[in-house]
């Protein structure tokens, strides 16, 4: 059992899918293969992590056809511009091994060369008008970043990919997306991140209150955080490379939370963030040769 979401666009979209975040090359293609025999139906890649290859031959050995499959990848901020975007989608789709991607976003919004970033925007709406994607977006782009977006390009962005989870939940910058139509995914949606802070004593996977819930609903506590985005209409895709952890987080569509769970889970929040502050992201500091093959 499963369920999907609908973008501003009419395309249906997994409400959970699967990441493959940080997973090296190597397991990729063992770790998507186990998530689609699971019953994801969501790919979320990038051009970054190196692994778009692994995440295709995944899913042609599958069996699945290529309907049944939503596959997502990400521009690196190195491949700004518009010919370059424009030649970046040629080397992800060809990772990949597909023609049409069903979604492509930016991965940063690269405040320190914007133009760059519209140029970038602008080649996902021609891509998108050839049809070669079904939609386009956004990651990590914080209100200024849309609304300068917004006023410099023609379609509104089908989702932005941000850090949500727990302890990081963004309700401003959820709140404005959603008033534009545009969908919230979350990365680490379990709140993994917060095990690298220097705080990482105090984590969601040990929280009390995530826990108690977790007990009442004899659920695991990143069951019950899953449940949470559901609940709470943002798309979510974690990731692993342990086929049990990989089963467990899909096995939240049999439970609901009440009303005043959700409500302890959301008063969690601590303004924190795990991840860099988008405003850090420089070519000079994060750039990097996104490889031909």
């Amino acid at each position: 059992m499963t369920q999907n979401l609908t973008l501003n666009n009419g395309i249906e979209i997994p409400a959970l899918g699967f990441g493959v975040f940080q997973t090296p090359p190597a397991e990729t293609t063992e770790a998507v293969a186990a998530a689609l025999s699971t019953g994801y139906r969501l790919i979320d890649t990038a051009a970054a992590y190196g692994n778009e290859r692994g995440v295709g031959d995944a899913l042609r050995e599958s069996g699945l056809t290529r309907d049944d499959v939503f596959i997502e990848s990400k521009v690196w901020i190195s491949d700004y511009g518009y010919e370059e975007t424009l030649h970046a989608f040629e080397k992800s789709s060809r990772k990949l091994g597909l023609d049409v991607l069903d979604l492509f976003i930016l991965h940063q919004a690269l405040p320190s060369a914007f133009d760059a970033t519209i140029g970038a925007y602008k080649a996902l709406e021609t891509l998108l008008a050839e049809g070669k994607v079904r939609a386009i977006g956004v990651s990590n782009f914080m209100i200024e970043h849309l609304t300068a977006l917004l006023e410099q390009t023609t379609i509104v962005p089908a989702v932005n990919q941000i850090e949500v989870h727990p302890y990081f939940q963004q309700r401003e910058l959820r709140s404005f997306a959603a008033e534009r139509g545009i969908l919230t995914q979350a990365w680490s949606p379990i709140g993994g991140i917060t095990s690298y802070r220097p705080d990482s004593a105090k984590s969601t996977f040990t929280d009390p209150v995530i826990l108690e819930i977790a007990g009442a609903h004899s659920k695991s506590a990143a069951q019950v955080m899953l449940r949470w985005h559901i609940q709470s209409g943002v798309q979510a895709i974690p990731k692993s490379v342990k086929p049990a952890r990989i089963a467990e987080n899909f096995d939240v569509f049999d439970f609901e939370l009440s009303a005043d769970e959700i409500a302890r889970i959301d008063a969690l929040d601590t303004g924190v963030r795990g991840g860099p502050e988008p405003e850090v992201i420089t070519l000079e500091t994060f750039g990097r040769e996104i490889p031909e093959d």
